[in-house]
Formats: C-alpha cells, sequence, structure tokens
C-alpha cells in the first residue's frame, strides 16, 4: 500500500516446537539417525548404479535420480534443524529462508513428476516389452529426468518470484521448522490470493496429473499381468513394479494425511506430520528398493564383498589413456 513504510528483513525466526525443549532433543537424536539412514542409504544406491552393469537401465538410471533427489532435499534443511533443535533463538537468514523454500519446493516437485516418468517406465517395461530397448533409449531416458528436473525447479522458481514480491511489513517470525511456503504466506500483510491461487494450480499441474498418470499406468499393467497364462509369469511382472508402487503409496499417502487430514487442535502435532514427511519418507526408499529387489541386493553384496570395485578398476585402467614420458 502507498504511503506504508516496510521494514527489510534480514533474517527469520524458526519456532519450532519453542515450549518444548525436551521433545526437541529427542526429535534431534531421532532426526540425526533418520537423516544418517537416508543419505547413507540413497548414496549407495546411486554407487551402485554407477559400479554394477547389471543395474545399467532405465529403471535404475530413474532410480537414482530418485535417490539424489531424496539427499538433496533432506539436506536442503534438516543440517539447520539439527542444529536449531540444540538452540533456543532459532534464526535463518533472509537468503538462506528464500534457497531453503526454493530447494524443498523444487525437490518435492520433482519427485512428483519423477514418479510418473518411473510408472511410464514400468509401462512399456511390461506392456510393450519387445519395444523396451527402442522406446526407453537412453537418450528417452535423459529427457525424462530433464524433464522432470526442469518442471520441478521452473515451478519453484515461480512459485519463490510471486512470494518474495509480496509485502512483509517487517514480520519474521515463522511458526514451523523451516521455511515452508504456506509458513512464509502468512507473514505476507498483502493480499495473497493471486500466490494462492498459482499455488494450487501448480499443485494440480505438478502433484494430480502425475498421480494420475500414474494410476493410469498401473492400469494397463494389472490387464496386462492378468493376461499372463503362467502364475509364475504374472508373479515376475508384479516384482518388477511392487517396489515403485510401494514408493508411491507412502508418498502420496504421506501428502495426503499432511494436506487433507482435519487441523489438528494443537498446531504442533501438523508440524511434526510434515517432520516426518520431510524426513522420514525418504530414507524410505533404499530400504524399499534394496528389500524388495535381487538385482540390488546382489550388487550390495558384491560391493561389500569387493568385487564390484576389482571387476571396476581394470575396466578403468584399460580405458585410461596412457601417458607418455
Amino acid at each position: 500500500m502507498k504511503g506504508t513504510n516496510y521494514t527489510a528483513v534480514t533474517e527469520y525466526i524458526l519456532l519450532g516446537l519453542h515450549d518444548h525443549h525436551g521433545l526437541e532433543l529427542v526429535l534431534f537424536i531421532f532426526c540425526l539417525s533418520i537423516y544418517s539412514v537416508s543419505v547413507l542409504g540413497n548414496s549407495l544406491l546411486i554407487v551402485l548404479n554407477v559400479l554394477d552393469p547389471h543395474l545399467h537401465n532405465p529403471m535404475y538410471f530413474f532410480l537414482s535420480n530418485l535417490s539424489l533427489m531424496d539427499i538433496c532435499g533432506t539436506s536442503a534443511f534438516v543440517p539447520l534443524m539439527l542444529v536449531n533443535f540444540l538452540k533456543a533463538q532459532k534464526t535463518i537468514s533472509f537468503a538462506g529462508c528464500a534457497l531453503q523454500m526454493f530447494l524443498t519446493l523444487a525437490l518435492g516437485s520433482t519427485e512428483c513428476v519423477l514418479l510418473a516418468m518411473m510408472a511410464c517406465d514400468r509401462y512399456v517395461a511390461i506392456c510393450q516389452p519387445l519395444r523396451y530397448p527402442e522406446l526407453m533409449s537412453r537418450q528417452t531416458c535423459v529427457w525424462m529426468a530433464v524433464l522432470s528436473w526442469g518442471a520441478g525447479f521452473g515451478n519453484s522458481l515461480l512459485q519463490s518470484i510471486f512470494t518474495w514480491s509480496l509485502p512483509f511489513c517487517g514480520h519474521n517470525v515463522i511458526n514451523h521448522f523451516f521455511c515452508e511456503i504456506l509458513a512464509v504466506f502468512k507473514l505476507a500483510c498483502g493480499d495473497v490470493s493471486l500466490n494462492a491461487l498459482l499455488l494450487m494450480v501448480a499443485t494440480v499441474v505438478l502433484t494430480f496429473t502425475p498421480l494420475l498418470l500414474i494410476c493410469l499406468s498401473y492400469i494397463f499393467i494389472l490387464a496386462a499381468v492378468l493376461r499372463v497364462p503362467s502364475a509364475a509369469g504374472r508373479r515376475k511382472a508384479f516384482s518388477t513394479c511392487s517396489a515403485h508402487l510401494t514408493v508411491v503409496v507412502i508418498y502420496y499417502g504421506t501428502i495426503s494425511f499432511m494436506y487433507f487430514n482435519p487441523k489438528a487442535k494443537d498446531p504442533h502435532w501438523d508440524k511434526i506430520i510434515a517432520l516426518f514427511y520431510g524426513v522420514v519418507t525418504p530414507s524410505l526408499n533404499p530400504i524399499i528398493y534394496s528389500l524388495r529387489n535381487s538385482e540390488v541386493k546382489a550388487a550390495a553384496l558384491a560391493l561389500f564383498r569387493g568385487d564390484l570395485l576389482s571387476r571396476k578398476m581394470p575396466h578403468l585402467a584399460c580405458c585410461s589413456p596412457v601417458l607418455s614420458a
């Protein structure tokens, strides 16, 4: 509004569970453990994909992207949150808050699109097996991954520009563990109806449209599997989709529980649910794919025995250029 002076904010205060310090210490230990599992497990999947030639196919290419996404997504807010659990005054700089909001929104949006791409890969593998190498070539997979990352980061950039264009009038207390976009909206002293509409449209396009695509893919997959005459063939077909389907159910299940359940009487519970979604869910992906996939388990055993590295080193040696004296 004209004639109103807006105070520039250089840092924000993150409330977290400011009046439950004992619970914050428990959450510190819990989140540190889960974050360590998430980073180590997802890093292991990426390493296995790089080292094991048996995992050089589209499914594991997309899985590596998903693992990288989970590492970056949790690392965008968990380390600072862990530090703040141990502090009485929990602060984040303006630049840090803007970056944190941008990354968490970008990576969350990207994961929705990537899960849809993975469903398309499973559809082609089961419903078009003879044309699978042609349809899911490496170039196609790269473009699908680029589309996923580009859609997520493009959406987040647009949301961030519109969000930080709002007047904030010097308000700097965020009632959350990190700079989540809806929590930032509450600081604005202007009209946020356009921002809310933009966010709703983006949610429909980047969350519900991929979910619809996933559902359609699995309807066709189910129809194709039921036409397989042998029970062993049906089990094998289902096993190739079970890990991805489990990840989709957990991911969208936590989103639905977080955004569509009635708001708790104690607002702290809503923040803890968001914390579960942001910290625990990414740690489940490597566990699910490790337990439900024999190829990943075999590659992990080979890595721990040293077989993968011993096979990789001669290959690297023969491929490296010979340096003349």
